[in-house]
């Protein structure tokens, strides 16, 4: 187990280390043919007897162990006393088009673990089809990246390894607007008409968007900032423009 905090061994297992009780909730509720054994110590065992009782219900191998084997485990520094081993693959491109997506998310070159797994948070609390995400950013499966999602990872497709240029086009070619988020943009997020299907391309944390990345998309918007901060946080502006999302499509 402890061996899947490596990226190669998570690449050949096709498995994937999911830390702490809400994570391994939605696991064990959404996607229980996916997760292979939970471990948890006693103390986790009495504070959290219905996950124990369903990942048990569904055939999930349940075991108790010590805080020492459970650290030992895990990736974190200070674990929440359960860990599951969870089977994991990333979406298609494919799927989610043919699945009429009325709001996605693209990820240009995102490199913090927790801003890419608080992405795929947010996107799921507001209803967006998927979450893609560039070969140039970060890991999907990282530990990190995980505990970030609190189990968002099993609701909603995220799919990995994609050239945004390319992406951007095809989405384009299936009748999905493209809003660039850009601080330079000239309208803002609250301006824009997020009636029609659409996708929020979001750039680097540092960098923003490549020039190139910005000039495919159909238009460039920011999110409005009426106080002294100088910007937004990467996860923070995504899940502004994917709440605003669906305000506009679900009224």
């Amino acid at each position: 187990m402890r061996a899947l905090s490596r990226r190669s061994v998570r690449a050949r297992s096709g498995r994937i280390l999911l830390e702490g009780p809400q994570g391994v909730r939605e696991a064990v509720r959404h996607a229980p043919d996916q997760v292979v054994d939970l471990y948890l110590t006693a103390e986790t065992a009495a504070r959290y007897p219905e996950i124990a009782d369903a990942a048990r219900a569904a055939g999930r191998w349940v075991h108790e162990v010590s805080e020492d084997v459970l650290a030992a485990m895990c990736d974190a520094d200070s674990p929440q006393g359960m860990v599951a081993v969870c089977e994991w693959s990333p979406g298609e491109l494919a799927d989610v088009l043919a699945s009429d997506p009325a709001c996605l998310v693209l990820l240009a070159e995102v490199r913090d673990p927790g801003n890419l797994g608080t992405v795929i948070r947010g996107a799921d609390a507001a209803g967006a089809a998927a979450v893609l995400v560039s070969a140039a950013s970060v890991d999907v499966t990282s530990p990190k990246v995980v505990r970030s999602t609190a189990g968002s990872l099993f609701h909603l497709p995220v799919v990995t390894g994609l050239d945004v240029t390319e992406t951007i086009a095809r989405l384009q070619a299936s009748g999905i607007v493209c809003h660039a988020a850009d601080g330079a943009g000239e309208r803002t997020v609250d301006e824009a008409d997020l009636g029609p299907a659409h996708a929020w391309v979001m750039g680097n944390e540092a960098r923003g968007l490549p020039p190139e990345v910005a000039h495919a998309c159909d238009d460039v918007l920011r999110v409005p900032i009426h106080g002294q901060a100088e910007s937004l946080n990467l996860a923070m502006a995504t899940t502004l423009c994917v709440y605003a999302s669906a305000r506009a499509q679900r009224g």
